[in-house]
């Protein structure tokens, strides 16, 4: 990454695209906390993330952010149930008892529509599923801001589909999403995209209050003059 200065207003969805290789998931990893930084700083909530204790940092991760990722890192000897609770029952701030981390689990399930495999071990079930099994893990400690990469990657049209229906109701009730992703359609469903090409940011293109019908030929056009 150089020289990259942005911000992400709360109850904000954004996406990031560009080639592969131009820096995409290091700029959700390095925002995140994931990865450190060499220079520069990041404001998470106002609170430079680069001067926080590596304790301090795992806290903020797992009780204010929520993480997707494209190989979704299920634990197999856990159900699909006990793995979208594991951040609840680790996290110090989570004051839920675990009868009501539990249930908060199970409700979560059900708003995304899996409460059918919460017993299930995670290799009993589909791709689209246990994606959006990694959604309810990412909701569980009620996060701030959900961080994902390539939520959609390895999933079908209408998997994918499904899981953006999702993220976009998650975003609709509060939670500030930043995305990483190859696919326009999944990109057009966010209110900015941000462009990103050898490390810097080459552009951004604001999506909010464009016509649901037009805004992914819109975007299209604008990611061709990027270059994409």
């Amino acid at each position: 990454l150089r020289n990259v200065n942005f911000s992400v207003d709360e109850g904000e969805m954004v996406a990031v695209m560009g080639p592969s290789g131009s820096g995409k998931s290091t700029l959700l990893y390095t925002v995140s906390g994931m990865d450190s930084m060499t220079a520069g700083k990041v404001l998470f909530n106002g609170k430079d993330i680069s001067k926080l204790k590596p304790n301090e940092l795992a806290a903020l991760r797992l009780d204010e952010m929520g993480f997707i990722f494209q190989q979704m890192y299920m634990l197999k000897n856990l159900s699909v149930l006990d793995n979208i609770i594991l951040p609840a029952r680790q996290s110090k701030a989570n004051t839920l008892s675990a009868k009501e981390k539990l249930e908060r689990g199970k409700e979560l399930m059900r708003r995304l529509g899996i409460i059918e495999i919460a017993d299930n071990d995670i290799n009993e079930v589909s791709g689209g599923q246990l994606q959006r099994a990694c959604i309810c893990r990412s909701m569980i400690n009620e996060p701030k801001m959900i961080f994902a990469d390539e939520p959609t990657g390895a999933l079908n049209r209408q998997s994918s589909n499904e899981v953006m229906e999702e993220l976009c109701k998650i975003n609709a009730d509060g939670t500030t999403v930043m995305l990483v992703t190859h696919d326009a359609k999944v990109a057009a469903k966010c209110s900015r995209v941000l462009y990103i090409v050898d490390g810097n940011i080459q552009g951004e293109y604001n999506l909010s209050g464009k016509d649901e019908r037009t805004r992914e030929r819109a975007l299209n056009n604008w990611l061709m003059e990027q270059g994409w």
